[in-house]
């Protein structure tokens, strides 16, 4: 995606076509009925209104209990079981994300099927299923993103090419083999600041183990370009150094590795537990992009990368984004002042 005032492309990774993702049964797009089901509406590229039933499989589970609907595991599981035009609707619900996600501007289609099952072999099936499809319907290379890495070969034997190289999300210290499935499979790949056994405590640790990720990639073959460092975006709500770590790391590492690499990370982890999410994800978005980096994972229909990076009057943000950015640089305790805001209207 070309963003005016930019003077490198900023590659979006979308992020929507995951098993993961939830609507709360109080969205507007969640119609219950008074047996316990319901549907979800949406809008396909064309302007056309569907509804897609929620599963029995879906609503017997917790998290629909506890008020989550897990909307893209519904469409993928009618898409795959659903008798007749259940199948017919399931898969309509997921290209109408998969066009959305690319009208938006999305670079990759990231899929991940990781809730579909506690089974691996389950989990391999869906893979393979959905990238055949959404391969089919996508004119963007799609990143193949797992906790498991054979779900994530299984999704790369299956991708043909013809929306360009893939990408594999992703590989770290504590799974290095990753890196030698992405150079066999000529895919680009997003290497995380993740340690062998848990998560680096601040910016020392994350320019540490991304170096490392970042130098074994390049000894595998793989060119600095289809390198893409996630540098672990943190909930700055738990902790007010999180955001500031995130960006010197980002910084340092710009500067340690030049142009070439790409630097992105998941957005939306910044915004995690306070409200007005979206002003959050702005806010960190403008200053991880001004500290180097270049590239997102993230819902670009939900927060588009082009108006958030838009370049605006010197000390002229929105108050929200203004408010915002002095959570994300711990700057507001306990995001006080932001959430007092937002409870008053101030911001919204």
């Amino acid at each position: 995606m070309k963003i005016n005032g930019m003077d490198r492309a900023f590659m979006v990774i979308g992020e929507n076509v995951h098993t993961t993702r939830a609507l709360i049964k109080r969205n507007k797009r969640v119609n219950l009925d008074e047996n316990g089901g319901g549907t979800i509406s949406y809008v396909s590229r064309d302007g056309t209104d569907g509804q897609l039933p929620i599963p029995e499989n879906i609503t017997a589970t917790q998290d629909f209990q506890e008020g989550r609907v897990k909307h893209v595991k519904a469409a993928l599981h009618q898409a795959m079981h659903g008798a007749g035009d259940l199948a017919d609707i399931g898969l309509n619900y997921i290209r109408a994300i998969v066009e959305h996600q690319e009208d938006a501007g999305a670079d990759f289609l990231d899929i991940n099927v990781d809730e579909v099952s506690l089974k691996k072999e389950e989990q391999i099936e869906a893979m393979q299923w959905l990238t055949d499809k959404v391969q089919g319907m996508a004119t963007r290379p799609l990143s193949i993103d797992s906790s498991d890495i054979d779900v994530i070969a299984a999704g790369l034997a299956v991708y043909d090419g013809c929306n360009g190289p893939p990408m594999l999300n992703s590989a770290s210290m504590e799974r290095p083999s990753a890196l030698d499935l992405a150079a066999d499979c000529k895919a680009a790949v997003i290497v995380t600041a993740a340690g062998e056994s848990a998560m680096p405590d601040g910016t020392e640790g994350r320019v540490k183990n991304a170096t490392t990720m970042i130098e074994a990639a390049m000894e595998k073959g793989i060119a600095a370009n289809d390198i893409y460092l996630d540098p672990l975006v943190f909930p700055v709500a738990v902790d007010p150094e999180y955001g500031r770590d995130c960006l010197n790391a980002i910084r340092q590492i710009r500067e340690r590795f030049g142009p070439e690499i790409h630097i992105t990370g998941g957005i939306s982890n910044a915004s995690f537990g306070v409200p007005g999410r979206k002003f959050i994800n702005e806010a960190f978005l403008r200053l991880a992009v001004e500290a180097g980096g270049d590239s997102g994972i993230m819902d670009p229909v939900q927060n588009d990368p082009a108006a958030a990076l838009a370049p605006i009057a010197p000390g002229a943000p929105s108050q929200g984004v203004a408010m915002a950015m002095e959570v994300v640089l711990g700057q507001d305790k306990d995001c006080a002042a932001y959430i007092k805001a937002w409870r008053k209207k101030v911001i919204r």
